[in-house]
This record gives structure tokens, C-alpha cells and sequence, in this order.
């Protein structure tokens, strides 16, 4: 089966490294640039799978995953922070918003697609 990904990135290079690794992987991947771009096209076209930076322009990664699992349309889909905020808070406090899994930067871009499928598999087996 073959998943789809929204993937809310403002650095252009890792919006590239991301992309092609996921693609690698077999993701469908669509690119975002902020959270209020990912809202937007998640209410669109619901993916499989989301993956959210922390730090974004308009509206961070936090809030756009607190907006996604608040909306019972959105709440089911599985949200995986990608992100450099590495410290054992942010990581407790993003999986508190309902995120099913936490990727820190700098992610290996060979392990990034299987890291994904293995999370989406541990929230829907």
C-alpha cells in the first residue's frame, strides 16, 4: 500500500532531502511550507500521514497538530514531528498534542521512509 504524506517544511533543503528520501521509500509526498499551508491541505486532500516541523512561519507545528487533533476530521491521522527541538520536553510535549511519533534533525535520509512507516504502523496496525 502506497501512503500518502504532507510534509510541513520551510527550509527548502530539507523540504528536498525529506522529499526524496520518503519518495525513496515509496511515500506520495506533498510539500508545505508552513502550517497554515498544511491545514489547508490536509482539509484538501487528507493524507496518510503528516510530518510537521516545529519551527515554521504562519503557524507553528504545535499549533497546526493541536488544530489537527482537535478537528474530528483531521484527529485520525498520525503526526510525526521532524524537527531539531530535541530535548525531552519538546519530545513529551509534541507526542502530549497527539503526535504519534517525534523524528529529530539531523534525520538519516536512508532510515527517514522506514522511521515513517513504522510509526504509521505502530498507530494503525
Amino acid at each position: 500500500m502506497t501512503l500518502s504524506v504532507i510534509l510541513a517544511e520551510d527550509d527548502p533543503d530539507i523540504q528536498l532531502v525529506a522529499r526524496l528520501a520518503l519518495e525513496r521509500a515509496g511515500f506520495i509526498v506533498r510539500v508545505v511550507g508552513n502550517g497554515l499551508e498544511a491545514l489547508a491541505a490536509i482539509r484538501e486532500n487528507p493524507p496518510d500521514v503528516v510530518l510537521l516541523d516545529w519551527m515554521m512561519p504562519e503557524l507553528d507545528g504545535p499549533e497546526t497538530c493541536r488544530q489537527l487533533k482537535s478537528d474530528p476530521a483531521t484527529a485520525g491521522i498520525p503526526v510525526i514531528f521532524l524537527t531539531a527541538k530535541s530535548q525531552e520536553a519538546e519530545i513529551q510535549r509534541g507526542l502530549s498534542l497527539g503526535a504519534a511519533g517525534y523524528v529529530t534533525k539531523p534525520f538519516d535520509a536512508l532510515q527517514l521512509g522506514q522511521q515513517v512507516k513504522d510509526i504509521v504502523a505502530a498507530v494503525h496496525p
